[in-house]
């Protein structure tokens, strides 16, 4: 009962602008099943295989967002089960979606904004160049950025990372670039979603704030 309660009242409390997708590494098909008849449209996880798994038994219109990182050999498999890749870095992973995919493919582009050597994703620098580069390619739809901040005790640490993002992402949709549509901002997850709100955040990903601590990988 606690999943329905905490989905509706992140629903209800989020900004229209904003969307929820749901971080649901290690949950169930039955915890995923009672956030998405409690209003949730969207799913997150982290691994190929596991959300292969778990698709089947995952009932309602929910989308299926990859947020962990996707292995070049990985993309054939990925492309049947997610209807986005939000976590490309390099020009070669897309140029594998682009080959792979049988119609235009949407895609989130990550980056690395604190320049932390255990974290995937781009440069802040690389971004905007990555993000032009992409656009030429003939499936793929660059919808916006993604990115997780550095970890503060005090979530108002996260600040500068969001704003920065926000400057980035603003920035690239200003340029006006064919296949690229700047309509999503992923930033913030459980700890530190306000701060990301607040900076600008369309989309949030929530886990342990929805399902409470994560019981241990079967």
């Amino acid at each position: 009962m606690a999943i329905v309660e905490n989905t509706k009242s992140f629903l209800n409390a989020l900004p229209p602008s904003v969307s929820l997708v749901l971080a649901t590494k290690g949950r169930t098909a039955a915890e995923i099943n009672e956030a998405i008849g409690a209003g949730t449209t969207i799913i997150g996880e982290n691994y190929v295989q596991e959300a292969k798994r778990k698709a089947p038994f995952i009932r309602g219109k929910a989308e299926l967002h990859l947020i962990g990182h996707l292995q070049k050999n990985k993309v054939r498999r990925a492309l049947k089960v997610f209807d986005m890749v939000q976590t490309v870095d390099s020009l070669e992973l897309a140029q594998e979606i682009s080959r792979h995919a049988e119609k235009p493919y949407t895609i989130l582009i990550q980056v690395n904004v604190g320049g932390e050597r255990q974290k995937h994703g781009c440069t802040p620098d690389e971004t905007a160049g990555l993000v032009g580069k992409i656009s030429a390619l003939p499936n793929i739809r660059v919808r916006g950025l993604m990115a997780m901040a550095p970890h503060f005790d005090d979530p108002e640490g996260t600040r500068p990372y969001f704003r920065e993002m926000k400057r980035l992402f603003e920035g690239i949709k200003a340029k006006g670039l064919p296949n690229v549509s700047m309509d999503i901002l992923s930033l913030g997850m459980s700890d530190d979603y306000k701060v990301a709100v607040e900076e600008g955040s369309t989309m949030v990903r929530l886990g342990s704030a929805i399902f409470g601590s994560r019981h241990p990988r079967q």
